[in-house]
């Protein structure tokens, strides 16, 4: 059912002598919360958990001994400079849980003419099964004209998943031909960050 399996240890070391100890063994601290039961605090592949990462919305399942725990990344903290992974925030969930999540919004397609596509919102807030979230959003521009713009409502998720968008008539991509004529011929735009580095989504139970 898990997207990613990370297997780790429990941690019974804290503050940040025991934190950069773990970074040199190449361990990263994660804490697991679930609800308003006791967080559990763990220790990862440093490798691993790095990859895992690069997938946004992943499922995953955490195993540490004995026992294990289906989570979602709430959040990452990562060092400024180097960028590296320092410390993982984890949300617990269960088999069948629906929870909300933002994803990334994509643009895939070609406009008419010297029009080019342009992503107003960046990610949607929506809610799906834990077995079901989507890594992306992809909004197809193909031959659409100057001064279209697609809303979110009008927007077609994959089966299953939920809009739950604050402003349902809000623009999330607008087509358009740009003033300066030297742009005409630019692809479509993207959005500022991409997806495998863009920050862990943020969810919460249903």
């Amino acid at each position: 059912m898990a997207d990613i399996t990370l297997e780790g240890a429990v941690r019974t070391e804290f503050g940040k002598g025991a934190a950069r100890r773990m970074r040199v063994a190449k361990l990263v601290p994660a804490t697991v919360y679930a609800g308003g039961e006791q967080p559990t605090f763990l220790q990862l592949p440093m490798k691993e958990t790095t990859n895992a990462l690069r997938r946004t919305n992943a499922l995953f399942e955490l195993k540490f001994g004995e026992d294990s725990k289906l989570a979602v990344v709430k959040d990452v903290q990562r060092n400024p400079v180097k960028q590296q992974v320092e410390h993982v925030d984890f949300y617990e969930v269960r088999a069948g849980e629906k929870i909300e999540v933002e994803v990334p919004v994509f643009v895939e397609g070609t406009p008419k003419g010297a029009a080019v596509a342009f992503v107003d919102v960046q990610e949607l807030k929506v809610r799906a099964d834990v077995a079901n979230l989507p890594e992306r959003i992809t909004v197809s521009v193909e031959g659409l004209v100057d001064g279209t713009k697609v809303l979110a409502k009008d927007v077609v998720l994959p089966e299953g998943v939920e809009l739950i968008h604050d402003d349902p008539e809000e623009s999330v991509v607008t087509v358009e031909v740009p003033e300066d004529s030297s742009e005409t011929t630019a692809p479509a735009a993207a959005p500022a960050a991409d997806a495998a580095a863009a920050p862990a989504a943020d969810a919460k139970a249903e």
